[in-house]
């Protein structure tokens, strides 16, 4: 039998090519330090690591940056020193979470607002784990930033044990090193990946030189088919999940061979090393899997050694890459590149409805625009509305999202539908099967067309009893899988809060208000007040102001997380909901050196739907900003805010106000 050893995870990473801002913190802590304003991590020093913890640390051990205070709260930041990095490189994190708790990794820049995320993590682990994530190449000096929160349990915490930069891609790798740059098997009955070589590390080593020295010393990876037993047995050899966009070309070295009756010996099986380019546009995160099956015991070997990526295609006549955003529409301006096709006298409407307290408006603002299929006034009794999009090329995977309201239907298996349009043929790839009310509801949409395609939106009415209101807004598609773009979207938002995995770093003021803004899903419990839902998707969470149980005038306050000041404007914005009789007052301030400013504020029933504001403001010093939502003078007072989001820079001027005269579009 064939010897070999399955491929592992060591918790050592070599020291190759190392570049400033590697640390094994086996002495020092590397110019690293623990940021003041929170938990300091501490330097173990017989364990070579860093650590926050949910409990005191011991007396024995040092503490970086610590300034002999208790600790605040339990939330370490943990600071390198100043990198100025011009080639790309690949920041590889051997880390555990014991317990519970959270890891992060971000990139700070010095005069930007926001620290931009690269990674992170919640799964507790017994053990070492290793994280990869590119540092793309930049001209700006930065600092990598490493966030710990340990869970609120005994014994949690957050521990750091090496952190190592080298140059070029994450996915680039000889296999030379125990980590295997993050590559991992997944495991499978019979056949699987194995590290090959390595010389003295194998007692009877039969495997051939690998591709990187040509001797038996040098590793690579190898699937063997000795305990294959039918084709469906797949190995796979998963890389670590890329962290930014990724176009270019992956290339590789394999060799394989026939099997023999002799299954340990690889004289002669084996062909030469053979170079594989495969082309790769990945605008969103991705895994590379490299798959290897057999049909039978015999069905040979196959090896892989010197993994290795380029930005550059591997041919000049490669397409340009298509930029999916012209499918994009929030219909504020028209109907931006969507066509209609008239087949039974409907078509799709451009309405807007002013804010009130009996309709519904758009998605994007609440007071702009949308689109409407058809109506219950509509003279027709059957017809059919089709809104077609721009042509999306060919052997791309797509991920479609958009906004939609149905009302009024008593069958809404053809109400709305999306499908996609190939020359003549047409196949359905997203359909509704129930009511939304009024509700603005998401749908994300996977999809993938070998040839040139237009997305169709179609809304069928049968008859004029069956039939109701069917809206569109806010169209948004981007290359990919959905699934895996998803926790993509806020990476490029990194001070944007949908409050769907909590307060995102927001916290309660506990010292001068009456109550807490509370977390909710669904209609508040007060009829005549409050959201019926929220406003990301329609299905997940808000922040709310539960009125009933406060006096009026009282007040509930929640706090930003310190924000860094920077010279130039910031804009804030997000949405909220003033629902009801008896409302009170919403109102924003800014907090600095102590004191407070009013920022924005409005007061009374504003509307039914979720509207959005937007405020500009400067500090160039550190501050917070706080949301403060007063009582009315009656239960019907519920106050609910959304999508906080703040950015760098000037706000755009949008124009919110609905035409005069257009609220009755909606029925």
């Amino acid at each position: 039998m064939l010897p070999f050893y399955l491929l592992t995870l060591a918790a050592t990473i070599q020291a190759h090519d190392l570049l400033p801002g590697s640390c094994n913190f086996e002495s020092n802590t590397c110019g690293y330090t623990s940021d003041p304003d929170f938990t300091s991590w501490t330097l173990h020093k017989d364990g070579r690591f860093v650590s926050v913890e949910a409990a005191v640390s011991d007396d024995q051990e040092d503490q970086i940056g610590a300034d002999g205070g208790p600790q605040r709260e339990t939330s370490g930041v943990l600071l390198s020193p100043a990198l100025e990095q011009g080639e790309w490189s690949c920041l590889r994190l051997v880390y555990q979470i014991s317990g519970s708790g959270s890891l992060e990794v971000l990139q700070r820049t010095e005069g930007k607002s926001f620290d931009r995320p690269l990674w992170s993590s919640q799964a507790p682990s017994d053990s070492w784990v290793i994280s990869s994530m590119d540092l793309q190449n930049t001209t700006e000096p930065y600092t990598v930033v490493i966030e710990a929160k340990p869970g609120p349990s005994a014994g949690s915490s957050v521990a750091v044990f090496e952190i190592h930069i080298t140059p070029g891609y994450c996915l680039d790798c000889d296999f030379e090193e125990s980590h295997l740059c993050g590559y991992s098997n997944q495991w499978n009955a019979n056949v699987n990946w194995y590290v090959g070589g390595g010389g003295s590390h194998i007692l009877h080593n039969n495997i051939p030189n690998d591709h990187t020295y040509n001797n038996k010393t040098g590793h690579l990876m190898y699937v063997d088919s000795i305990y294959a037993k039918t084709f469906k047995e797949v190995a796979k050899l998963v890389s670590s999940m890329t962290t930014v966009p990724m176009t270019g070309w992956v290339s590789t070295r394999s060799c394989g061979g026939p099997g023999q009756e002799n299954q340990n010996d690889w004289s002669g099986t084996l062909e030469e090393w053979i170079p594989v380019q495969v082309e790769l546009k990945a605008p969103y995160s991705v895994q590379v899997v490299f798959e290897v099956s057999f049909n039978s015991a015999s069905g040979g070997r196959v090896a892989v050694d010197d993994i290795s990526f380029s930005p550059e295609f591997c041919s000049t006549d490669t397409e340009p890459t298509f930029d999916p955003s012209i499918a994009n529409c929030d219909f504020e301006s028209g109907f931006c590149r969507y066509s209609q096709e008239q087949m039974t006298g409907s078509l799709w409407r451009r309405v807007s409805v002013k804010p009130n307290i009996f309709r519904n408006g758009d998605h994007t603002t609440g007071a702009g625009y949308f689109l409407l299929a058809h109506s219950w006034l509509s003279p027709l009794s059957g017809y059919v509305s089709r809104l077609i999009g721009p042509t999306l090329p060919g052997n791309m995977k797509y991920c479609l999202r958009f906004y939609f309201s149905l009302r009024g239907f008593n069958q809404t298996d053809q109400a709305l539908a999306v499908y996609l349009q190939q020359g003549s043929s047409q196949e359905r790839i997203w359909t509704q099967g129930e009511k939304s009310g009024e509700i603005w509801i998401i749908a994300d949409v996977t999809f993938q067309t070998s040839k040139p395609a237009k997305m169709v939106f179609v809304s069928t009415c049968k008859s004029f009893w069956d039939c109701g209101s069917v809206a569109l807004d806010d169209i948004s598609l981007s290359l990919g899988d959905c699934e895996l773009t998803e926790g993509s979207v806020l990476r490029t938002l990194p001070g944007h809060c949908d409050f769907e995995a909590g307060l995102c770093g927001y916290t309660q003021d506990k010292q001068s208000d009456s109550g807490d803004w509370e977390l909710r899903r669904g209609p508040t419990p007060t009829s005549y007040t409050g959201p019926r839902a929220d406003h990301s998707t329609g299905l997940g969470y808000y922040l709310h102001m539960e009125a009933s149980p406060m006096l009026s005038g009282q007040s509930v306050r929640l706090l930003s997380r310190p924000l860094r000041g920077s010279r130039g404007p910031r804009c804030l914005s997000f949405y909220y909901h003033m629902y009801g009789s008896g409302t009170g007052q919403l109102s924003v301030h800014l907090y600095k050196d102590g004191e407070g400013a009013l920022l924005w504020k409005l007061s009374g029933e504003q509307s039914v739907a979720w509207l959005r504001a937007t405020v500009e403001y400067r500090s160039d010093i550190q501050h917070q900003i706080v949301f403060e939502a007063t009582r009315g003078s009656s239960v019907r007072s519920d106050i609910a805010i959304d999508d906080i989001t703040l950015e760098s820079g000037p706000c755009p001027v949008t124009k919110t106000e609905a035409p005069v005269g257009s609220s009755n579009d909606i029925e």
